[in-house]
């Protein structure tokens, strides 16, 4: 009789560790594979921007500090290790590609530019890729988070490592319009 009571007592502990853990794990996987997926989408957008700085370039060969930027804001993404490495970096791509839409758009011999014109829209398909990525990422983390801090999983995620994940959120810089200056011979920074 003491040993089932005994045995009882250790099922009614251990269960809910081990249940709390595998759902712990299985959140974590999740928010991973968003990570994946939003990073292979932020990684197909710089495969892109080559090509068309390639089209723009080879059409106005003025704007050498948007190309310029552009390439630093793509190297910064590619030697990013962790997520908050690539979420800055991010940040600074999109705000690259913002002025270069812009002069795009506001030069009639790019925007009639058939390569041009295809490349803006693959770019326009991968922005909205990347923003539905971000959203999956977000509600993955926010999952995972609130799962964490809920008791008894709060003692499990401190017990075994179970570490706050960051959300995504915009660049401060990605909520300003950039400026372009046609007047001159290059765009303000």
């Amino acid at each position: 009789m003491p040993a089932a009571i005994a045995a009882g007592v250790l099922l009614l502990i251990v269960l809910p560790i081990v249940s709390s853990y595998n759902g712990l794990v299985t959140k974590q996987e999740s928010v991973d594979q968003s990570f994946a997926d939003l990073d292979g989408q932020l990684q197909r957008r710089n495969d892109l921007i080559p090509n068309l700085v390639s089209a723009v370039r080879g059409i106005l060969n003025q704007e050498q500090e948007v190309f310029g930027e552009l390439a630093r804001a793509r190297s910064a993404y590619a030697g990013a290790s962790s997520p908050e490495e690539k979420f800055a970096a991010s940040g600074q791509v999109e705000a690259g590609i913002g002025r270069l839409l812009a002069i795009v758009e506001n030069f009639p011999e790019l925007r009639s530019s058939e390569n041009v014109l295809d490349l803006q829209t693959q770019l326009e398909g991968t922005e909205n890729r990347i923003a539905q990525a971000r959203r999956d990422y977000n509600g993955s983390v926010t999952s995972y988070n609130v799962n964490r801090r809920r008791f008894p999983r709060s003692i499990v995620a401190g017990l075994f490592g179970f570490d706050r994940k960051p959300l995504f959120e915009a660049d401060d810089g990605a909520r300003e319009v950039p400026e372009v200056d046609l007047g001159g011979s290059s765009t303000p920074r």
